[in-house]
């Protein structure tokens, strides 16, 4: 990048608007007591099925461990054929071959973490490696980290050239890139983080690793939903959220889903350009819409634990 370059990405970084905490924290709390009627929550669950990543990122995560997830992000309710797939399954790279048996020619992606995740602390050359092999084993969509400790540091040009790098290294894939919002330490470095990623080439930017005691919040959420909005205003490209980690609920899912609706629209209702990173959530999803469908809740033990 040169100097005029890295000139003009400070620039923009810092000339955006400040964020208003006590506005967006309230705002996010008003919206999160919407309530949706019974018709409408129908829809609400289907689509929140269909908009997780159903993720395991463990060290100790088996080859069976990732079919049986697979098979079940494609028939989450194998006792009814209506209930929609999920979006995608996340798994880390030594594992997306196993996860790709399983999902091959089925709809549901296959992302993978890579760039030295949850830390992001690795040199270029292994987070490229890392990305470079999950795509060749099957994934269609990357999700990498960001140097949290560079952009803590004002080194914005680091962050920049490395998701370039690793856009390029995905090929076909999609890129979601990890804010880790949890460590950023303010709104305004969520949204400028926001803006940088998107800036760079990310097709999605998602909140968190699910790694850190703070991962995704309502109102870290509505922040990078504005910063997708007024991207597109200013660019004309459509940019996909993905908060996760600690979204484990019907009732979390909503809230999520009025969020939107009330902050970017329809055109973000969608799996294409919203998603659910989560392990827990889609058990608590199929439960409610057992509840809806026949009056009654499943046993917590109907549904495999993932």
């Amino acid at each position: 990048m040169t100097a005029t370059a890295m000139s003009d990405l400070r620039s923009l970084l810092h000339g955006l608007p400040g964020v208003d905490k006590v506005g967006v924290e309230a705002r996010a709390a008003a919206l999160g007591t919407r309530s949706v009627k019974t018709s409408a929550k129908a829809q609400a669950i289907d689509l929140a099925i269909r908009m997780v990543d159903l993720t395991t990122l463990e060290g100790a995560d088996t080859p069976g461990k990732v079919r049986a997830l697979s098979a079940k992000a494609v028939r989450p309710d194998p006792a009814d054929p209506t209930c929609p797939s999920v979006a995608a399954v996340c798994v880390y790279p030594a594992m997306v071959p196993v996860a790709a048996s399983v999902l091959r020619d089925t709809g549901v992606h296959l992302a993978s973490v890579a760039t030295a995740f949850p830390s992001g602390q690795a040199p270029l050359d292994v987070k490229l490696a890392d990305t470079r092999d999950a795509v060749a084993g099957g994934a269609d969509e990357i999700d990498m980290v960001i140097s949290r400790g560079a952009f803590l540091a004002g080194d914005y040009t680091k962050v920049f050239d490395e998701i370039v790098a690793v856009k390029e290294a995905c090929g076909d894939a999609h890129l979601k890139v990890i804010l880790e919002t949890g460590e950023l330490g303010t709104y305004d470095n969520v949204r400028r983080a926001s803006w940088l990623a998107m800036t760079a080439g990310a097709d999605f930017i998602k909140t968190s690793t699910g790694k850190v005691p703070v991962a995704a919040t309502l109102p870290v959420t509505l922040i990078m939903l504005e910063a997708v909005r007024d991207f597109r205003a200013r660019t004309g490209r459509q940019v996909g959220v993905k908060p996760a980690g600690g979204i484990r609920t019907t009732k979390d899912a909503v809230k999520y889903l009025v969020l939107i609706n009330e902050t970017v629209g329809d055109d973000w209702l969608s799996p294409d350009w919203f998603r659910f990173g989560a392990s827990s959530l889609l058990n608590d999803l199929l439960m409610q819409r057992t509840k809806l469908t026949t009056g009654h809740y499943a046993g917590p033990d109907y549904f495999t634990l993932d």
